[in-house]
């Protein structure tokens, strides 16, 4: 049995509830519907990564200054990281188990929308649910890819300004921190790769986590660029 066979009980259950969906409303509206229902279950989870992202950018400058200090000692430098993170309360790893604890989750829709099932074969504005751009057939075909790319690279956009922004704020330049904003644009070429029902999750995830990022964040706490980017 695969990794990702393990997911097939719940992937029936998405389908099931999906497919009860688009018995009332179309199929791609169904699959909006269905992934934002699963953001916003999701959202508390979202919201504890946040207070431990907010808790460890805080204590940014106070780690990079004792990673200074104790530079050509690292025993001495773990020590005083863990009494800082001891006396301030906070988790080094504060922010991490909420991320974590939604990867099934997303990849059980991610499953549900690129293997093939009957959902698939449904369309949108006349493009089946299941076709990958290269078996696009004329310009309307290709034109309802290219909104959805368009989409998926606004939403890009808007997250590569945030993180450009959170990186510029940090007081000490992270290794890496100047390709991180990039990534923001990682699901415009992964949607290259994965059928028109997929594009769309990704297009509606998305937005909600660029949307849910802004309300998060929405009090101006200084916050890593890594947290933005999606």
């Amino acid at each position: 049995m695969s990794v990702l066979a393990v997911l097939d009980p719940a992937v029936a259950v998405a389908h099931t509830v999906v497919a009860a969906i688009a018995h009332v409303l179309p199929t791609a509206l169904a699959i909006v519907l269905f992934t934002v229902a699963v953001r916003l279950a999701l959202h508390p989870l979202a919201r504890a990564a946040a207070r431990g992202e907010k808790a460890r950018a805080v204590l940014a400058p106070k780690v990079t200054a004792l990673r200074k200090k104790y530079e050509k000692r690292p025993e001495k430098l773990q020590e005083a990281l863990a009494e800082m993170y001891r006396k301030e309360q906070v988790s080094p790893f504060a922010g991490c188990l909420p991320l974590l604890v939604q990867i099934p989750f997303f990849s059980v829709m991610y499953r549900l929308f690129t293997t093939p099932n009957d959902l698939l074969d449904h369309t949108l504005f006349g493009v089946p649910l299941g076709l990958h751009v290269g078996g696009a057939q004329g310009a309307g075909q290709v034109a309802v890819f290219g909104v959805l790319y368009a989409g998926l690279a606004a939403v890009g956009f808007v997250n590569y300004r945030r993180a450009r922004r959170a990186a510029a704020a940090q007081p000490a330049p992270q290794p890496g921190a100047g390709l991180l904003p990039y990534l923001s644009f990682g699901s415009v070429l992964f949607a290259l790769l994965v059928p028109v029902a997929a594009a769309l999750y990704l297009l509606t995830t998305s937005a909600w986590s660029a949307a849910e990022r802004a309300w998060l964040y929405r009090d101006g706490a200084p916050v890593s660029a890594a947290a933005l980017v999606g």
